[in-house]
């Protein structure tokens, strides 16, 4: 496993980053492991050198925030882990459990360290653009919840580009906490984010750590052109229906087919090695609820994909229309 700062910090992480969204107990989502069942991937993670993992308030109501407290101190001290949470969606009843308010935000870090069992996270996200809440406000609260030591470096995630370039500039303009880090949709079927969002990350030295780095699955062949659902969570996941429903995209995922046949190589391994050969990207959030798809995510780390390769395989792209931002 390789290690890199992320983005200009002096935070190292490795390359490939955990995404505990599918760890938790009694999550209503079917695909969802239970702590029971995610230990054996995580400790397999960690002995495969990942020391970067990502998690949300929102995931499972809290209960994946509470699985990776109690799962990660099993294999590793608090100074090894770097720990990432996010604060946005709703999680309390009332208006005021939603967004990024300063009464929500600091509310919502202390719970999410209650859950964790944890004084402080590593990398304090916002999970969307807020856009009832001035950024002023936002960035104010962010900021604080630095000063009181409750997180090391602040993130944020899905947004437009002149959105994170607003929020940056006001943090300058009074001299608070700045972003580090940005979490974008982006992977072989969607790569929007090339446009304008991964260049000014590039430009400012932000880290880049994308969500959903195989289509939710899609790229790894969970579903077909004829639309049939290959596994459990392609077939309850409708997020998945909104994201990738284009005909054109599975012109994609049957170009990354032919080039990982004839690498002799399951597909996750090609859709990832070529995300982690891409500009400005520091670490894909990788999920895993089976051995095999953790074991794709570190074989991948180690591939390198030639210049044709890499040219076959994002030939077939049309562009999209913007997703995930909301």
């Amino acid at each position: 496993m390789q290690y890199v700062n992320l983005g200009r910090t002096g935070l190292r992480v490795s390359r490939i980053c955990l995404g505990m969204m599918s760890f938790g107990n009694d999550s209503d989502r079917q695909w969802v492991l239970d702590e029971e069942h995610a230990e054996p991937i995580v400790r397999a993670a960690v002995e495969g050198g990942i020391t970067f993992f990502d998690t949300a308030d929102t995931y499972s109501k809290g209960a994946s925030e509470v699985a990776t407290g109690r799962l990660l101190p099993k294999f590793l001290s608090r100074d090894e882990l770097v720990v990432a949470t996010k604060v946005f969606m709703p999680m309390t009843p009332g208006e005021n459990g939603v967004g990024l308010s300063r009464k929500h935000i600091l509310s919502a870090i202390d719970a999410s360290l209650t859950r964790l069992g944890m004084e402080y996270v590593d990398l304090y996200q916002i999970h969307r653009w807020d856009p009832r809440t001035p950024i002023e406000e936002t960035m104010e609260a962010l900021h604080d919840v630095v000063r009181a030591g409750k997180a090391r470096y602040i993130g944020a995630s899905s947004m437009f580009a002149w959105q994170f370039a607003k929020a940056q500039h006001v943090a300058d303009r009074n001299h608070w906490t700045r972003f580090v880090s940005m979490q974008p949709h982006y992977n072989l079927i969607y790569r929007e984010e090339e446009r304008e969002m991964i260049p000014q990350c590039i430009e400012l030295g932000i880290g880049v750590i994308p969500w959903s780095p195989l289509a939710r699955g899609v790229l790894a062949g969970t579903r077909n052109r004829a639309g049939e659902h290959l596994t459990t969570r392609s077939d309850t996941d409708s997020f998945t229906d909104y994201l990738y429903s284009q005909p054109t995209d599975f012109d994609v995922v049957e170009r990354v087919a032919e080039v990982a046949a004839e690498r002799g190589l399951p597909p996750a391994q090609i859709a990832l090695a070529w995300l982690l050969q891409r500009p400005g990207v520091t670490a894909p959030i990788v999920g895993a609820t089976k051995p095999a798809h953790l074991a794709d995510a570190l074989a991948a780390e180690e591939l390198h994909l030639d210049d044709a390769e890499v040219a076959r395989l994002e030939e077939p792209y049309v562009p999209h229309p913007v997703l995930g931002h909301f």
